[in-house]
């Protein structure tokens, strides 16, 4: 697929204020500082999500119309944040709100760091998603920060964790943006699920 037309369209503080003109959605989500916003400007356009040295700045639910035919939802990251513990849990009722309620969701991207070993609150989050039914697929962000050797380790020791808990396994993509690799595989996935 290739994107001929990104533009942000509005912030949402709950799901039911979103769009409601049925087009699919997709949503990005991942913890505080994991290179949301570096993704989604490679896959998009440059400068259409803001990057920040801050991690926690996504604290709505971000909509953006690709080629005028789906949706990519930037959602707020999860665990750490310079926010409240009241902001924090407000921010996870939004999050859950979206993800639990939202009919137009066809499939959520979780982004995982491969840099670092696998962290428990990664794995929590993927439970939950699958004891709730909603569809994911892995990404693996900054793949160009570690040796191929590193990553291939951190990413299989990822996988063996969650191999406890699950039968099958999500599928999964390994992106840099600052390569900008990943991109082609990602946005021929949307399109496979969009024209099912």
């Amino acid at each position: 697929m290739e994107v001929k037309s990104a533009e942000f369209v509005a912030s949402f503080p709950k799901q039911s204020l979103c769009p409601k003109d049925g087009r699919p959605e997709f949503a990005f989500i991942g913890r505080s500082n994991v290179g949301k916003s570096s993704l989604i400007n490679m896959l998009t356009k440059k400068g259409l999500a803001k990057v920040s040295g801050t991690p926690g700045k996504t604290q709505l639910l971000n909509y953006f119309l690709i080629n005028h035919t789906w949706y990519l939802v930037d959602l707020p990251g999860y665990g750490y944040a310079r926010v409240s513990k009241g902001q924090q849990q407000a921010l996870a009722k939004m999050i859950d709100g979206y993800l639990l309620n939202r009919q137009e969701l066809m499939l959520a991207f979780l982004l995982i760091d491969p840099n670092i070993p696998p962290r428990p609150i990664d794995i929590d989050f993927i439970n939950r998603l699958g004891e709730h039914a909603i569809p994911f697929a892995l990404v693996f962000t900054k793949a160009d920060q570690s040796s191929k050797a590193k990553l291939e380790k951190n990413i299989a020791a990822f996988m063996k964790a969650l191999s406890e808990t699950w039968e099958s396994l999500p599928p999964y993509f390994i992106t840099s943006s600052a390569r900008r690799t990943g991109k082609e595989e990602i946005l021929g996935y949307i399109g496979e699920i969009i024209g099912r």
